[in-house]
């Protein structure tokens, strides 16, 4: 699963690596993002491509229920096709969300130790995302929100988690963003890949609180020293 990620870049920045406009306007310094958060994605319709900011949790505009955002927050690749919550924003809403890490917990017998994935360049790593609208039934305001495409590790991934998140490559996010590719030209782009260089270290607890927010967040935790041996 991705349930926790880091937009550390401000949108202005964002929108200029993936040559878009900058709709959304935010700082960055998102260091804690989790499910039910605003955050920025990448979007397209048409010739036109922009950053927008979107909530984190899928809700289908069938749905009367805004809690199964809780639930949504990942879509499996598996079945992204045939479910009833993500296949039709699989065929025509599909977007990236740009991150600069994204947090797995390793389990270790019987504490987890929170990991930062990154690109060891530290560039951003685009994220196969699903989007959708609903309108408010009362208000008659529109909402949109979003999910992170998950798949199986792969074999830098496997040691750490039984899932993660696809990641797009460069050359494909024009397939990936465009509503006319076919599902089955995205088939592949959902297979674990390790066409994209990974890197892992381990950072401090305080990213298990989603209030805590900071650089610190994402400094490598120290081992600690090794005992003084006595001759």
């Amino acid at each position: 699963m991705c349930g926790r990620f880091t937009q550390q870049r401000p949108t202005s920045e964002i929108a200029a690596i993936f040559e878009a406009e900058d709709l959304f306007d935010d700082p960055g310094g998102r260091f804690n993002v989790a499910p039910t958060d605003e955050a920025a994605v990448v979007v397209q319709r048409d010739e036109r491509r922009a950053v927008v900011g979107y909530r984190w949790g899928l809700i289908p505009g069938w749905s009367d229920d805004p809690r199964i955002a809780s639930r949504t927050f990942n879509a499996r690749a598996e079945t992204v096709a045939t479910s009833p919550v993500f296949r039709d924003a699989f065929r025509r809403r599909r977007c990236l969300v740009p991150v600069d890490g994204f947090y797995e917990w390793l389990r270790e017998g019987a504490t987890r130790q929170p990991m930062r994935i990154h690109d060891p360049q530290e560039r951003p790593l685009a994220l196969a995302g699903l989007w959708t609208g609903r309108q408010d039934p009362e208000s008659g305001i529109w909402h949109r929100t979003f999910t992170i495409v998950t798949t199986s590790p792969n074999e830098f991934m496997t040691p750490i988690h039984n899932r993660m998140p696809v990641v797009v490559p460069p050359d494909d996010w024009v397939r990936w963003l465009s509503s006319t590719t076919a599902a089955a030209d995205l088939r592949p782009l959902l297979e674990p890949s390790d066409s994209w260089a990974l890197d892992a270290y381990p950072v401090p607890p305080l990213v298990n609180n989603v209030r805590n927010n900071g650089p610190e967040l994402v400094e490598r935790l120290q081992p600690p020293p090794e005992p003084l041996t006595l001759l």
